[in-house]
């Protein structure tokens, strides 16, 4: 299957979204609505580039999120400048778990910056004027990440697919912003 000439296997796509089905409910993401019946498992895989920290869990299982690896994902994802964690949204989660079934590979996702602190996105947007003000980071509601072996393109096509939420294409920076906020693209 071709989306906007990158090609996904029916395999991916079967991986992915085996319950594309099944209605989600309207709370739901679309990336969470695919990834049911998908053998009823949700995992995350990154490695943090700022701590070099790992993480390879499963946060869903039949049905429900695992609290304690939640846990462990809000402080994997937390600001390490100011060593602070927030309660990560899972429909993120969903939509990075997605991708990276689409995207047919073990390799972790790169995590560049997951949380923010207000006072960490103030620094930063005081260094770049694309950071946003009002940046989903700081509600635990986005990730920066790249991939080693695949390109800003390809990450940012199988995350845009999911069409679950914002997708930002950094290919100067060489990685892809992931929201779950409202569904959109942009970049280069």
């Amino acid at each position: 299957m071709y989306h906007n000439n990158i090609r996904f296997s029916r395999r991916g796509l079967l991986g992915a979204f085996a319950a594309t089905a099944l209605v989600a409910a309207p709370t739901y993401t679309s990336a969470a609505g695919f990834l049911r019946g998908a053998g009823d498992i949700r995992r995350i895989k990154m490695y943090s580039t700022q701590t070099g920290e790992a993480l390879d869990m499963v946060y869903w299982i039949e049905g429900a999120y695992v609290r304690e690896t939640l846990t462990e994902v809000n402080w994997f994802m937390r600001d390490w400048r100011q060593n602070k964690a927030l309660m990560i949204d899972t429909r993120t989660l969903d939509i990075i778990s997605a991708s990276q079934q689409l995207l047919e590979t073990s390799s972790p996702f790169l995590m560049l910056s997951g949380y923010r602190t207000p006072a960490t996105n103030a620094l930063l947007r005081s260094k770049s004027g694309k950071v946003a003000r009002k940046s989903l980071h700081i509600s635990g509601q986005a990730a920066d990440l790249r991939m080693h072996g695949k390109s800003v393109h390809q990450i940012a096509e199988a995350a845009s697919y999911c069409a679950a939420g914002g997708v930002g294409r950094y290919s100067r920076s060489n990685f892809v912003h992931i929201d779950c906020g409202e569904n959109r693209l942009w970049g280069k």
